[in-house]
């Protein structure tokens, strides 16, 4: 989740003008929830920008650099196994419902796991759900 978080701040650092842009900027008075919502994204955006900015060529550099130690730790923790409940959580209910998505999702890449998946799927539903949670937990 943290990583989603970074993710999220990184996008809106580095494209804090498109952000902004796509922003809707006509809301009807019944959406004064989404109005303030949008006050404080574009705010939000428009200080980070600056802040980025403000910064040397060589704390931007140390910045970018530590986003992307940052993701290639959360790849390292994900392919350890080490991975946040929620997405375990919704994994196992991708499972249930699409259970070849949930095995893509979990492995990363289109393996000989996702194809297995994919053939249990369509032979009868019930041995890919198993299959997909059985990837899912580690156990195959």
């Amino acid at each position: 989740m943290k990583i989603y978080i970074f993710i999220l701040f990184l996008s809106v650092v580095f494209f804090g003008t498109q952000i902004k842009a796509a922003i809707p900027s006509t809301v009807t008075k019944s959406d004064s929830s989404f109005v303030d919502e949008n006050d404080k994204l574009s705010s939000l955006t428009n200080n980070s920008l600056t802040e980025f900015k403000s910064l040397s060529k060589r704390e931007r550099k140390l910045r970018i650099q530590e986003a992307k130690l940052l993701v290639k730790q959360y790849k390292n923790d994900k392919k350890a196994g080490i991975a946040d409940e929620n997405s375990n959580l919704l994994l196992i209910i991708l499972a249930v419902l699409l259970p070849p998505l949930a095995v893509y999702l979990h492995q990363g890449e289109v393996n000989d796991k996702f194809w297995i998946s994919v053939l249990l799927s369509l032979l009868l539903w019930v041995p890919g759900i198993i299959y997909a949670l059985l990837v899912i937990f580690g156990k195959v």
